[in-house]
């Protein structure tokens, strides 16, 4: 059965994995848009944890002060350069930060676990899985420091 060439398109826009991925998701669910993004996040999930292994030593420093009040500090780390210098490793650093100034974790295995704040159907952790997936590197978070003004 031949994949419509827009599915997959809409499915590649929406998901941001490879034309291979969306036509195979998409054959997989018989069209179903919702089906495809489940296998393909399934999928996404199984590529996260082969990666989970692998060295991180480029990344990021990201900061964030919310109106001068509150100040965070997100270490995430990557495989390569090429990799910290997308967009959408830089997004990921931004929401995580923002994540650790309305949510304020004790450390970042509590911060995995803890709900996406723009999106309380995930888990941050299953933000990084979905990065992990989309990039196609092991991604972690190193360290973190929240500081709030006039607290100890």
């Amino acid at each position: 059965m031949a994949v419509d060439v827009n599915l997959i398109k809409q499915l590649r826009e929406q998901t941001g994995a490879g034309i291979a991925d969306c036509r195979e998701a998409l054959e997989e669910s018989s069209d179903d848009m919702a089906k495809a993004k489940d296998y393909l996040k399934a999928k996404g999930l199984d590529k996260a944890a082969s990666k989970a292994e692998r060295e991180v030593k480029a990344g990021v420093v990201e900061t964030y002060s919310h109106n001068g009040k509150v100040g965070v500090l997100v270490e995430l780390l990557c495989e390569t350069d090429f990799v910290a210098k997308t967009e959408d490793f830089k997004t990921l650093a931004h929401e995580i930060a923002l994540q650790i100034a309305s949510m304020n974790p004790e450390n970042v295995e509590e911060l995995l676990k803890q709900d996406y704040i723009r999106d309380n159907s995930q888990t941050i952790d299953a933000l990084v899985k979905a990065a992990v997936a989309k990039l196609g590197e092991n991604i972690q978070i190193g360290r973190i420091s929240r500081i709030a003004l006039g607290s100890q």
